[in-house]
């Protein structure tokens, strides 16, 4: 079975299609923390690789992006210069990260979703340059997928789109996801999907809006001292999230490190962003115009990548085109590039009748140079070419006596200077004249032949127009199936391999995965086997006591870490949700009581209060009836003095100790930390209280 990847700037989503219908994979949901829960997230795997002091090894998905102090971010966006980045200390290949993101997509599917990913369809930008199409699938191929084909982003969506709806005619893809921004003109026809037309900006996505909205903040809140590290990621964190629920929300308050909390509008950020809306709109009409087609013969405007369901930009959008935008629920922003790219996979492999035409979206061509010495972008296969292309021209050397070129590989605009950041060079090939020909320089004239596949392969290869020898040694497979290099698997290891501290880690706040013993991951590398209750011997389990129940003082854990309500704080039950669903992470076996005060859902903000009157009305929470004396506290103690159980608070209980003397007792009170999305839960003995005689 082949899978469908859609490997995104910041997230990353893996489908499949089943034989009926595509099936997107939940991969490493569990990591999921109360503040990012939002429906469909369970389906996005961060493309990102960190580190955390708390853990050992590289943490990939929600684990790195909520739980890392050092990460890195954006993969894909680095693959276009593929720089060095730093994870645990030492430096790699962003290729490597990449390759790391793609590796543990695997494991958690083998792990969590009982399938394999072994080959691929993977989506690239529309406008990728062919540098990062060539490290995407380095990338891939070093994790141990086999890379069928590189499929746009646009076109995947429009492909699911069409398989949904049946519609053929003329698609407009606006795809501005956390990278890029691109617009691209299909037309779909019985099952053919022609590239018409495609235009983007590169480095305008999501990363951009958040760097807006964290100005915003900073304009009114300057910091007042130096932040830490993870005081920063923090920040970074609370920028994005706030930055997705101002899409359904009026308004967000947002904390600084400094503890100075400011509100922003919907309205505000909206007019804040217009810039950067306006820029993204230039790719539409730049694409309609290279086509010739007005908005009105649009058959439908499908809006994909997280920044397109800003409101202000759908807005803008549905103003530019003067059109109704279709919406989610026909074309999911975040998962309809993977199911489209896991329906090209079934078409690939025979169990779906459709046919996939694309056309390349940069020029390729070579360097030459004009009788000043100016170096000159020169064409051979022009941009937006139904694919495969092959194209001749013919070159000859400058001066006499010549008896090698170097032959420079070059993707982009030629219609721009040489040096601009979307021309790329991708390769230089020698090309070796033979010993017995003539050093005149007419005589060295060659045919220089450029082969562009559908997959977005190019091969290279030169002959001399006198005697048809070839001068580059045949064919030269610029982006070919060759192995994997050695650096790249060397540093894959390592990266898997990397151990940030001295000491046994403590226990993560959401599952992992179980391997069984002695069992190897992906190329050869390692993994560790965790033990569960299922796979001890039966006569360690066998006559065990039931473990105490847990009976959570769910205000108390609220309140962790918020400033306190003089000082304009309120608790957050979010913040306790994922309390809790790191304890039954981690005491599957006992039962959980979670107690709170009947004021609980009038002190949060006013978001939260349904989600607590939902938890109270399911049960899943339980409050004090009215006129209770002692009120939550009271309750706790009596349900753990019930059943025997352990109270998890930093309270100290002080009115009751008195009357419930085994509130001091070893193990019957659990202490609860909150460091960095981190639920950490230690025994604690609360400090005895003061007879009333002794206080002074």
């Amino acid at each position: 079975m082949t899978t469908g990847i859609d490997f995104g700037t910041t997230n990353s989503v893996a489908a499949q299609w089943n034989g009926e219908y595509v099936e997107i994979l939940e991969l490493g949901g569990q990591g999921l923390d109360a503040d990012w829960e939002r429906p469909g997230f369970e389906k996005l795997y961060p493309s990102v690789v960190g580190t955390s002091s708390l853990r050992t090894g590289a943490l990939f998905g929600w684990e790195a992006k909520l739980r890392s102090e050092e990460a890195v971010e954006a993969c894909k966006r680095l693959l276009r210069d593929e720089p060095l980045v730093t994870v645990g200390g030492r430096r790699f290949a962003a290729t490597t990260a990449a390759a790391g993101v793609f590796r543990s997509m695997a494991t958690a599917a083998e792990e969590e979703a009982a399938t394999e990913i072994g080959e691929a369809v993977i989506t690239v930008p529309a406008n990728a340059t062919g540098a990062a199409r060539f490290r995407t699938r380095e990338a891939a191929r070093a994790a141990g997928i086999a890379v069928k084909t590189l499929l746009n982003e646009p076109t995947a969506a429009a492909i699911a789109y069409a398989h949904t709806m049946e519609e053929d005619g003329e698609f407009l893809v606006f795809d501005w996801g956390g990278g890029t921004m691109d617009a691209t003109l299909l037309l779909h026809d019985d099952g053919f999907f022609d590239e018409k037309a495609s235009r983007g900006v590169n480095m305008l996505g999501g990363l951009e809006i958040d760097a807006r909205l964290r100005r915003m903040v900073l304009d009114r809140a300057p910091a007042r001292r130096t932040w830490s590290e993870s005081e920063q990621r923090q920040f970074a964190l609370d920028i994005e999230r706030n930055k997705i629920l101002l899409s359904t929300q009026e308004s967000v308050r947002i904390t600084t490190p400094d503890g100075i909390a400011v509100e922003i509008g919907q309205d505000e950020f909206s007019a804040a962003i217009q810039d950067l809306i306006s820029r993204a709109l230039d790719p539409v009409e730049e694409c309609l115009d290279q086509a010739r087609i007005d908005p009105s013969e649009l058959k439908a405007v499908l809006m994909i990548g997280g920044s397109s369901q800003i409101p202000a930009v759908r807005d803008a959008v549905a103003e530019a085109l003067d059109c109704e935008l279709v919406g989610a629920d026909l074309c999911h922003p975040m998962t309809a590039v993977a199911e489209g790219a896991a329906i090209c996979a079934a078409a690939m492999d025979g169990e779906l009748k459709s046919i996939i035409r694309v056309v390349n979206t940069h020029a390729l061509g070579t360097i030459t140079k004009d009788q000043h010495g100016k170096r000159e972008f020169s064409s051979l296969i022009d941009r937006n070419q139904r694919l495969p292309q092959q194209r001749k021209k013919s070159y000859q050397p400058s001066r006499d006596g010549v008896s090698k070129l170097t032959v420079e590989v070059w993707e982009g605009d030629p219609d721009r200077p040489v040096d601009h950041p979307d021309n790329v060079k991708l390769t230089e090939l020698v090309l070796t004249y033979p010993p017995q020909h003539s050093r005149a320089a007419e005589d060295g004239a060659f045919d220089l032949e450029y082969t562009y596949s559908k997959e977005g392969l190019l091969t290279v290869k030169a002959t001399l127009q006198k005697t048809g020898h070839p001068v580059l040694d045949g064919e030269v497979r610029v982006f070919g199936d060759s192995a994997v290099s050695p650096e790249i698997k060397n540093e894959l290891q390592k990266l898997f391999s990397l151990r940030t501290t001295g000491r046994e880690a403590p226990r993560p706040t959401h599952p992992q995965p179980v391997v069984a013993h002695g069992a190897e991951g992906r190329a050869g590398s390692a993994v560790a086997s965790r033990p569960t209750p299922a796979s001890l011997p039966k006569s360690v389990t066998a006559g065990r006591k039931p473990a105490a129940a847990l009976v959570v003082d769910g205000s108390n854990l609220a309140w962790n870490g918020r400033p306190p309500r003089s000082a304009g704080g309120r608790p957050s039950f979010q913040a306790l949700q994922a309390a809790i669903k790191s304890l039954r992470f981690k005491n599957p076996e006992r039962d959980i009581h979670v107690v709170v005060d009947a004021t609980l859902r009038h002190d949060v903000v006013p978001e939260e209060r349904p989600l607590v009157e939902e938890a109270i009305a399911a049960g899943t929470v339980v409050q004090p009836p009215a006129g209770t004396e002692g009120r939550g506290d009271a309750l706790v103690i009596s349900i753990a003095d019930e059943i025997g159980g352990v109270i998890v608070s930093n309270d100290n209980f002080a009115p009751f100790q008195k009357a419930n003397p085994w509130l001091l007792d070893d193990g019957r009170v659990l202490g609860a930390t909150h460091s960095q999305g981190l639920w950490v839960f230690n025994r604690r003995r609360p400090n005895a209280a003061v007879p009333a005689g002794r206080r002074r």
